[in-house]
């Protein structure tokens, strides 16, 4: 029969030859979609899709059916409508699974997760789509966990290279605590406990069993209850802190700094990839001091390398602050942020440093002998930043063709795409693969991250639209032609529309030149957005106005707003019921400079203490 038939085709490929016909029938359907994007007609695009179903049909036979005659279709349809059906009910149902991007299978399904949605359609839907289809995260059986993929590991993984030295450059020292800490070290400091209580995981036994009734398969095991029961670290203030305590004995023990990198569990409800998730990966940096002073100048110096990282790195300004007591880290005296503004004008909370003061050394009986041999309590700081960096960055300057990446961050900052000689010009193909060769060589030589393209069973447009979706800075093509021209060709991500023809020998420094100027136009244009998205000036009923009905995924927004205020948490609440925003900071710069003097809160109508900047916020 057709299914025996099927199945033994299928089974006569080896697992290598599967997972090869599956990448190029997923690279020639990219091609296809590329070229019907860019408005090519059917005559062109044609030929591709004849490919495309024999490599399904080697796939699997039975997935590409034979066309039926036109004439015996027709004469079908004409009695089915005179049975009733056809045209009725059944029929309806299909078209709207089709809308939905349902019911059919794979191919609907497949055209569904390759669309990117425009930003002025839908921003949400936009980022998560750029996620996935730039292949850097998707979800994972665990609710609110994600499966961070290579190329989203890899971004990490730079970023966490370039702060690890910016923090160990102040003296600080990694280290790594347990995962599970007993509820009772929450217990002990108590703004901190009221914190962070809703968003625990909490183990309650140490082993399973088999249910006695049989009905629920593994229960856990009634006698192997917990008498104090752990939880999966929100965070390791209380850990470390326990730990510090056996460490600092003099004052010749301070300071004392430690950073570790590792995941953390908060639970949390609704959650978005990288910016909100119940596990998520961090470093968080914890320090004690013998003065109140040495621990706030640690907090403060941590929230400018942040600033800088984002700035110098990500290519992403911020706007440096305080925050209002009610947005304070729980259990701190004072909370240090940078705030971000996304292209859909919400902010996002990039980093904190927090200015614990003496309450976790007290909390945990910290103490050390000073100098003339009395007892004192140590001050503490605890600062941190998260795989939200990550979120941060797609929402800076990706754009509807996919992920967009500053070249300091891209895990490959220069694909090289050769196109193929013709088959028997062995001439052609030995210059090619030497000036490949030296091209590749000189571009690694300058520093440079670098990936060949070599795949012969995926054409050059499917590549080139690959990794214009992953964001990859800059791409050069070389060909036998350009050989013989001694140049090879450039195509920035953004920046500059036209493609480049570069002389070969000069290729590796035009790139690095090309790339710093890549770098800099996406800082400078991610600049120019945070300026004109802060408002100044705005009376409340403006600002109410403007943000009550701002969601998320609105683009481009309505910004930020700076007015003057006076700190007050009742009136801060009363604004988040009224109209969703919240203060992201007091910016230290406009109120170092003594903005707020003289002018009165624009929701109280009192005299101002600060500037502070509003917005909604992810």
């Amino acid at each position: 029969s057709a299914l025996c038939m099927s199945t033994a085709s299928s089974t006569a490929l080896s697992s290598e030859e599967r997972a090869a016909l599956e990448s190029q029938i997923k690279a020639k359907g990219d091609e296809i979609r590329s070229l019907k994007d860019g408005g090519a007609d059917k005559a062109a695009v044609a030929p591709l899709v004849d490919e495309l179903l024999a490599l399904k049909a080697k796939l699997d036979p039975d997935s590409v059916k034979p066309k039926k005659k036109k004439g015996n279709n027709q004469q079908q349809q004409q009695q089915k409508k005179k049975k009733g059906g056809g045209g009725g009910k059944q029929q309806q149902q299909k078209q709207k699974q089709k809308q939905k991007g349902g019911g059919g299978g794979g191919g609907n399904e497949d055209a569904e997760s390759d669309y990117i949605t425009p930003r002025s359609e839908n921003y949400s839907k936009w980022y998560n789509d750029i996620i996935r289809n730039a292949g850097l995260a998707e979800s994972s059986p665990v609710r609110g966990c994600m499966v961070i993929k290579p190329w989203g590991m890899s971004l990490w993984d730079l970023v966490r290279t370039d702060l690890d030295a910016r923090i160990k450059s102040h003296g600080v020292e990694n280290a790594y605590f347990p995962v599970l800490i007993p509820k009772s070290f929450l217990s002990k400091e108590a703004e901190h406990v009221d914190g962070f209580a809703k968003e625990c995981a909490v183990v309650t036994h140490h082993r399973l069993t088999a249910d006695p009734s049989g009905e629920k398969g593994l229960i856990a095991d009634p006698d192997a209850e917990l008498e104090d029961p752990l939880i999966i670290r929100p965070t390791s203030e209380t850990m470390i802190w326990n730990t510090f305590k056996k460490w600092i004995v003099s004052h010749r023990d301070l300071p004392l700094k430690i950073n570790q990198w590792a995941n953390v569990m908060r639970w949390e409800m609704r959650t978005r990839p990288f910016l909100r998730t119940s596990e998520f990966l961090w470093q968080e940096g914890h320090t004690a001091h013998a003065t109140s002073d040495g621990a706030l100048d640690d907090a403060k110096t941590m929230m400018h390398e942040y600033a800088s990282l984002c700035e110098d790195m990500l290519a992403m300004p911020v706007v440096k602050g305080v925050k209002s007591p009610s947005e304070r880290f729980a259990g701190a005296e004072e909370t240090f942020t940078i705030e971000a503004l996304m292209q859909n004008g919400w902010a996002l909370q990039s980093g904190t440093s927090h200015f614990l003061g003496q309450s976790f050394g007290k909390a945990f009986d910290v103490t050390f002998q000073d100098a003339e041999g009395k007892q004192q309590d140590v001050w503490g700081t605890s600062w941190g930043v998260s795989t939200r960096l990550l979120g941060a960055l797609i929402m800076t300057h990706s754009d509807d063709a996919g992920l967009v990446l500053p070249p300091k961050v891209a895990p490959v900052q220069v694909v090289i795409v050769p196109i193929a000689a013709k088959k028997n010009d062995e001439e052609a193909k030995a210059a090619l693969a030497k000036s490949l060769d030296d091209l590749t060589a000189g571009l690694k030589a300058k520093g440079l991250r670098v990936k060949v393209d070599d795949r012969d069973y995926v054409r050059n447009g499917a590549k080139y639209f690959e990794w214009e979706r992953k964001g990859v800075p800059l791409r050069i093509e070389l060909g036998p032609r350009d050989v013989a021209n001694g140049v090879c060709v450039f195509k920035y991500r953004g920046g500059k529309e036209e493609k480049e023809s570069i002389n070969l020998e000069e290729a590796a420094s035009a790139a690095v030149a090309g790339l710093d100027d890549f770098q800099s136009h996406l800082l400078e244009t991610a600049k120019e957005r945070l300026a004109d998205g802060i408002a100044l000036g705005a009376t409340y009923d403006e600002m109410k106005e403007a943000l009550i009905d701002d969601e998320a995924g609105a683009y481009p927004g309505m910004g930020l707003y700076l007015v003057p205020w006076k700190c007050d948490a009742e009136n801060e609440d009363k604004i988040k019921e009224e109209c969703k925003a919240t203060i992201r900071c007091y910016p230290l710069d406009v109120n170092e400079a003594g903005m707020a003097e003289g002018k009165k809160c624009f929701y109280s109508g009192e005299d101002a203490t600060h500037m502070a900047l509003f917005g909604r916020a992810f």
